[in-house]
């Protein structure tokens, strides 16, 4: 740290009073005098310049200087000798000086960078230490934050809560209220009970009897089934009994089915006996089987000639046909061709209108409610209001149900003949005794 100089205090030998003088102001006397007086002397021009510089630069060496003079100035006649050892131990000063300045510039590079490193670090230090607190600051700050926000978020979330709560607890008492009040409103103005239970009941004597009609239906089917079943078994036990017809039992020989070790003949040859054998098949305009020839279908059995020969009779000559012919198989299936009418036969004269109507009536099948669409905003705004049987009657009880089903106005049936009721006879005694096989009658 710089200090201000004090003034130095002389005692001159000759004067009691003390005299004060500054340093700076004695050392550049000094030097000045001694400038003056090394001027004569050869080889000592530089003397004064290195000595101001050195009190310019190191304080040191002014010191000594300032204290050698003082010492001189104090002691008086010792003076000369002590001016004299002053002007040997200059050159010594001198080289002292510029020594030290020199190590002094040699370490001045490595020192500043010890001190520039020292200083990093320490900085460096410092910046860390209040990166750390300025972080713990930041997490303080972030924390009262955060709890800050978490708790208004929760209050948001209990305040929602506790507000679904209450609508959902209004919703249920709305509903119970409502649930209260229809069926009071529905007992009391829309639902009559005895009427609902007279017709329960008159519904359930109905389904009865409907119950009933269809298990007499189901069985009437059923019966059928089985009479159309025996009938059919029993066609094909005759038509099997028509083509084993030469398996009959004669006079001389008995047939397979009358076995003399049985007690009593077979039922087939019961039904042999009672059926025709068939007629041998002939095809209209075959010439050949007219003329008794066999067909390739005719069975024919090793031993027994057949009545003709093979090969069809030879035509009678005549005048030689002019060809050339068809093959006669295609003859016959062009002549046996069905109709093929053409497309304007086909159709009939009224198919636009058959088309039309079909649409019609499958749209009409195919609609799910009878009110038609009416593509505006306030159509249903012109519909009436379509108020119910049971409100828009009086309030008593209702005839229809209880005492008749079919409602009648007599006004309109004045001078009209009552209807008459006429019952068809029953299509199953109408056939009484041709439905059934005679089989078994056979004495």
């Amino acid at each position: 740290m710089h200090t201000r100089q004090r003034p130095l205090v002389i005692h001159w030998s000759t004067n009691a009073c003390p005299v004060f003088i500054q340093p700076s102001y004695l050392t550049s006397w000094l030097l000045t005098r001694r400038e003056k007086q090394v001027d004569k002397q050869p080889g000592a021009h530089n003397v004064p310049t290195d000595m101001r510089r050195a009190n310019e630069k190191g304080n040191g060496c002014v010191s000594f200087v300032v204290r050698e003079t003082c010492q001189l100035l104090c002691l008086g006649p010792e003076s000369m000798a002590r001016l004299v050892r002053l002007q040997k131990e200059i050159e010594r000063i001198k080289e002292e000086y510029f020594t030290r300045n020199r190590i002094a510039e040699e370490n001045r590079q490595r020192e500043n960078e010890a001190a520039i490193q020292i200083q990093s670090w320490f900085r460096g230090c410092q910046v860390r230490a209040y990166l750390g607190h300025l972080h713990r600051k930041a997490t303080i700050i972030q924390k009262i934050w955060r709890g800050f926000t978490a708790r208004a978020h929760f209050r948001q979330m209990v305040k929602a809560a506790y507000f679904i709560m209450k609508m959902n607890f209004y919703h249920e008492m709305s509903v119970r209220i409502q649930q209260r009040w229809r069926g009071y409103y529905v007992r009391k103005y829309i639902h009559n009970y005895y009427a609902r239970k007279r017709y329960m009941e008159g519904l359930a004597r109905k389904n009865k009897q409907i119950r009933r009609d269809l298990e007499e239906f189901s069985e009437f089917q059923r019966r059928e089934r089985e009479r159309l079943a025996m009938e059919r078994e029993e066609q094909e036990k005759t038509v099997q009994a028509q083509r084993m017809h030469f398996l009959l039992s004669t006079k001389q020989c008995p047939g397979v089915f009358n076995s003399p070790f049985r007690p009593g003949p077979d039922e087939m040859e019961l039904r042999l006996r009672r059926t025709k054998p068939l007629p041998p098949r002939t095809f209209p305009g075959d010439r050949a089987s007219l003329l008794g020839n066999t067909s390739p279908s005719t069975p024919s059995f090793p031993g027994v000639p057949r009545a003709f020969g093979a090969k069809p009779l030879p035509p009678i000559p005549s005048k030689k046909p002019q060809g050339p012919f068809r093959e006669p198989a295609e003859v016959w299936a062009q002549r046996q061709r069905g109709l093929e009418p053409s497309l304007r036969v086909q159709t009939s004269i009224a198919d636009l209108e058959q088309a039309q109507d079909q649409l019609r009536s499958e749209e009409w099948r195919n609609r799910t409610m009878e009110t038609m669409f009416q593509p505006f905003s306030k159509a249903h705004q012109n519909r009436s209001y379509e108020r119910m049987l049971h409100t828009s009657s009086s309030f008593q009880p209702v005839p229809y149900g209880t005492k008749y089903f079919k409602e009648e106005h007599q006004e309109n049936l004045q001078g009209k003949q009552p209807f008459k009721t006429v019952f068809t006879t029953c299509h199953v005694f109408d056939k009484f005794g041709r439905l059934y096989s005679n089989a078994g009658k056979i004495v």
